[in-house]
């Protein structure tokens, strides 16, 4: 039997294979306002299937929390209402939807912010590179503001009310999104959280922010339907830390100690930038060390391809694996691998913003027997 093709839980979500389609950033919610429309439906709807779990992009928990323009929002009853149509169109097709919970932190810029001053962050330290302004102009990354405590709870109240409208839009679950150098990473590493108070130093202070997170939406859905992404080698946004693997130790006993459903790991690729699908093999096996002191289930992502996902479900080290840009360009990517059928090829100019090119007339397998005969 097909490993990824057996069923398998993730806490109360019951999955009928182990092929996730993971957090993809679109860019293609509606302007003024973040909204997500039917295109976004469409989309979605395409790549779900009866038994699948499909986890949202990252999505603004607070006009604050932007920091790329187009991105969808859960902060207001239009967003609701937008993300209901899109649940409604997976659910129509038997799948499973969680919501990705996200803030930015210092990889936002001040024409996204509400209030046009510089975003906000554990500390005041700029990342070293460019970013795009709200109409689009390149400029260095903004030194950010440094969090006040009072304005580190605000973001964990704003992180449960996110919560809950997400479960007014019908979602099946939440995601809160701990990786790539957004604001609970910036949070969780000293190369960018210098900070002296509670918050800082040492790796229980520096995992506070993040507990807090998860404790503040536990008081919205029950633990079982919660999980968090992390990415250990995650570079993104100068990320680093003096401590290694300690930090990942540390929260992942923490995470299991709550019973969440999933953890959702970050492997590294041997390059990031490049269209192989291959894992580092220069680096530590993250999922294997995380799931034995989690203790729970655990989807891992990066890089993989059909039989890498195989061996890895085989291997016991995850219990489901997310193709990201496969299910890019394979709507039908679940039927693709179970008859270990041809992938369509992505194509990287469309994967941030605009309409329907490159995101919802990828043809399936079907619409190229048909263009065949």
């Amino acid at each position: 039997m097909d490993p990824l093709f057996t069923p398998t839980r993730l806490g109360a979500l019951s999955l009928k294979h182990r092929v996730v389609m993971p957090p993809l950033t679109r860019l293609r919610s509606r302007q003024p306002g973040d909204v997500p429309k039917d295109i976004n439906a469409i989309y979605y709807g395409q790549r779900a299937t009866d038994g699948g779990l499909i986890i949202t992009e990252a999505t603004d928990i607070s006009p604050a929390a932007t920091g790329y323009a187009g991105a969808p929002g859960i902060h207001s009853q239009a967003q609701v209402d937008g993300w209901k149509k899109v649940t409604d169109a997976v659910h129509a097709k038997g799948g499973l939807m969680v919501n990705q919970l996200w803030y930015t932190g210092r990889f936002s810029h001040s024409s996204l912010q509400p209030d046009g001053l510089a975003p906000l962050a554990p500390s005041a330290i700029a990342i070293n590179g460019t970013t795009k302004t709200r109409t689009g102009e390149v400029v260095p990354f903004e030194t950010p503001r440094e969090l006040t405590e009072q304005q580190i709870g605000a973001i964990v109240e704003d992180f449960a009310r996110a919560a809950a409208n997400s479960k007014k839009a019908g979602f099946d679950g939440i995601e809160i999104h701990g990786a790539n150098g957004y604001l609970i990473d910036q949070f969780l590493r000293d190369g960018s959280n210098k900070r002296t108070d509670r918050y800082g130093g040492s790796i229980e202070n520096r995992a506070r922010f993040l507990l807090e997170v998860v404790d503040a939406v536990l008081t919205v859905w029950p633990a079982d339907r919660v999980g968090v992404r992390i990415s250990p080698f995650g570079r993104d946004g100068d990320m680093h830390d003096s401590q290694g693997f300690a930090v990942w130790n540390f929260a992942a006993k923490a995470l299991g100690e709550r019973g969440l459903a999933y953890i959702h790991v970050v492997e590294p690729r041997s390059d990031k930038s490049s269209d192989t699908n291959a894992l580092d093999p220069n680096v530590p096996d993250a999922a294997a060390e995380l799931k034995e002191i989690f203790g729970g289930p655990l989807i891992s992502a990066g890089g993989y391809v059909g039989d890498t996902a195989r061996a890895t479900v085989l291997s016991g080290k995850a219990d489901a694996v997310a193709f990201g840009r496969l299910f890019i360009a394979n709507p039908d990517l679940v039927k693709r691998l179970r008859l270990n059928a041809p992938m369509n090829a992505y194509h990287r100019p469309t994967f941030y913003g605009g309409a329907e090119a490159g995101y919802t007339d990828y043809p399936t397998l079907e619409d190229v027997q048909r263009q065949v005969a």
